[in-house]
């Protein structure tokens, strides 16, 4: 971790809202899909957010859980180091993050490398977790493991074709949210320069 002294005033507050934002049941349900999905044996850190970051600090389980989401020759990091040396490990996590980009994970949900490298936002990384798991159990290619129910399925397109009678037919029509003509009429209109009667 970065040699950062404690923070004091409006930068404490900030810190303090950021740190609210985790989630331990969910830390609990990543921490789990992430030992099922990468299939091996791995060891369930202690509770609490700073054995989270610890566990997943230096990459190598993040680059193993996004290469166990594609098929076998066709994961997107070929090498994975298991170096202890910082800049390594800084590394292992941006190509996670590009991995996961390329996956479809959109870029709002990303987390920023310093967030989980320093410990920054845990929730931030929690929201990206969340948002891979969703993809995977929404994309339904076999590569998926764990279970369906811990994620929600992102809504699917649908997308719908209109002959060009019907196109035709649809331009005739006034929409109810352009209001209604019936019954309109000008009458007691006055015309334009000529005053109004006040009573």
């Amino acid at each position: 971790m970065a040699n950062r002294g404690p923070s004091y005033g409006l930068s404490r507050e900030v810190q303090e809202k950021i740190e609210q934002k985790y989630d331990l049941e969910l830390e609990n349900k990543l921490v789990d899909w992430i030992i099922i999905q990468s299939g091996e044996k791995i060891e369930h850190p202690p509770p609490g957010r700073q054995n989270f970051q610890k566990w997943l600090m230096d990459g190598t389980l993040l680059c193993k859980l996004i290469n166990s989401l594609h098929p076998k020759g066709k994961e997107p990091i070929p090498k994975i180091s298991e170096s202890k040396m910082a800049f390594k490990q800084m590394e292992q996590i941006s190509q996670f993050l590009k991995a996961a980009e390329i996956y479809g994970v959109r870029t709002t949900d990303i987390f920023q490398t310093v967030d989980l490298w320093e410990g920054k936002d845990m929730a931030a990384v929690q929201r990206t977790l969340m948002s891979l798991g969703s993809l995977a159990v929404t994309k339904d290619d076999g590569c998926y493991r764990g279970d369906p129910s811990w994620f929600h399925r992102k809504a699917q397109q649908n997308r719908r074709g209109f002959s060009e009678e019907q196109l035709r037919r649809g331009q005739n029509v006034i929409g109810l949210q352009m209001g209604s003509n019936k019954g309109a009429s000008q009458s007691g209109m006055t015309g334009y320069g000529m005053p109004r009667q006040i009573m």
